[in-house]
């Protein structure tokens, strides 16, 4: 065998990966890095990025449609699933060859090979060691089937698989609403697909704050995409969906999004985990920020790491949720979102500003609106840096805007 000498080895080339290995060779660190598919891991190969330029797609068809209303006028009006497809495609290539270079450039050595730990400060692959002295595995995560239920990736859909189809589906049932769920939903409504969405807990995207899945629920029932909720599967057979409620549902396919498991059997000694194998929060941000941590040491606070559902309108939560705190122990403001002028000019006036509060400061924030990933980052930097509410009123904000909406909050606090 061949052995090579490095200061950093990481396995695993997605968001947590090769954030690590820049901030490592900015630091002056010889680095290897081991990617088993393409660089970019799941995020952007078959997560954030090619969803997001569907869904792009979606939202415009989604306008077009009443295009009439603001004064254009769209006839013959079609969607052409495979260009959407082929644009997805392209975008995710351009983003990713630009990655390969940025990693280049800067030094880091890549290796396109299945990598393991192979013993202390040790990595195995393509039969070659590597003798690293600090190890990193970020190898990712996949998604998660349920116990009865597997992927037969033709009827019973993974995410990945979605993102492979090159047709639309005339019906598709989707099992669980968290942010997968949610914005496929959103995706296959806007293009006219028959969508059903069975969630097991009492209100849509459970994980968000009450009010906020009331009013996602409320938007879907407006777009006619039919919910069963405190409802689980029981079966499917026969490409039929029996729910636990007696209830038989009959698509075309069935997209199963409960989460994602971590692509990791067990853990090793001395070897540093990141992202979705550490165990804790799913998000690429939040794999991007520990990697920036245990490289940089630039402070982190796992506690404060934003939540963003994307599609019309946005959906958006920081810190606490209003059912999880004690009544009388905290202080609420609301705004909706109609009251902004802006909201109106863009004809997208559904959802609201919630903020909650005690001793003058913000413990959380739930926003459904359009730029609601946007809005959040403003609260996200009071909170990270303990900023008074009476210090935030001293702010001035641009209107018409839809961050107003906030400045408009704080003084109902």
């Amino acid at each position: 065998m061949n052995e090579n000498t490095y200061d950093l080895g990481i396995i695993g080339g997605g968001p947590a990966g090769y954030t690590a290995a820049l901030h490592a060779k900015a630091s002056g660190l010889s680095v290897v890095m081991f990617e088993k598919d393409k660089v970019g891991g799941v995020c952007l190969n078959r997560g954030c990025i090619p969803t997001k330029a569907i869904l792009h797609s979606a939202e415009v068809y989604e306008d077009l449609k009443c295009s009439s209303d603001i004064g254009i006028n769209c006839e013959g009006l079609s969607v052409d699933f495979a260009k959407v497809v082929e644009r997805k495609e392209r975008t995710v290539e351009k983003l990713r060859k630009s990655l390969e270079l940025t990693l280049k450039n800067a030094g880091v050595v890549t290796v396109i090979a299945r990598a393991e730990v192979a013993g202390e400060n040790k990595i195995k692959a393509n039969g070659e060691l590597y003798e690293c002295s600090k190890i990193i595995v970020a190898t990712g995560s996949s998604p998660r089937a349920l116990k009865g239920i597997e992927f037969d990736n033709e009827f019973v859909l993974s995410s990945d698989d979605v993102l492979n189809l090159t047709s639309l589906p005339k019906s598709i049932a989707i099992i669980g609403s968290g942010a997968i769920g949610i914005e496929w939903a959103r995706i296959f409504s806007a293009f006219d697909v028959e969508v059903t969405i069975i969630e097991a807990a009492e209100h849509l995207l459970p994980l968000a704050d009450t009010e906020v899945s009331k009013r996602v629920e409320r938007i879907f029932k407006s777009k006619k995409i039919k919910m069963y909720l405190s409802n689980g599967v029981q079966k499917i057979e026969d490409k039929k969906v029996y729910l636990s409620s007696g209830d038989i549902i009959e698509p075309e396919c069935v997209l199963l999004a409960v989460g994602r498991k971590p692509d990791i059997d067990k853990k090793t000694d001395n070897v540093t985990y990141l992202g979705d194998v550490y165990g804790s929060v799913q998000l690429a941000h939040f794999a991007i920020k520990q990697a920036i941590s245990e490289i940089s040491g630039v402070e982190f606070d796992k506690n404060l790491v934003p939540s963003v559902v994307y599609g019309c309108p946005e959906i958006a939560w920081i810190g606490k949720r209003e059912q999880d705190l004690e009544e009388g122990t905290y202080k609420k403001a609301n705004i909706l979102i109609s009251a902004l002028g802006k909201s109106h000019c863009d004809n997208c006036s559904d959802g609201f500003i919630k903020i909650l509060s005690r001793d003058n400061k913000i413990i959380g924030a739930h926003i459904v609106s359009k730029e609601a990933s946007s809005l959040i980052q403003e609260i996200t930097i009071a909170m990270q840096n303990n900023i008074a509410i009476e210090d935030l009123k001293k702010v001035c904000f641009a209107h018409p805007t839809y961050s107003e909406g906030i400045f408009d909050c704080l003084f109902k606090l």
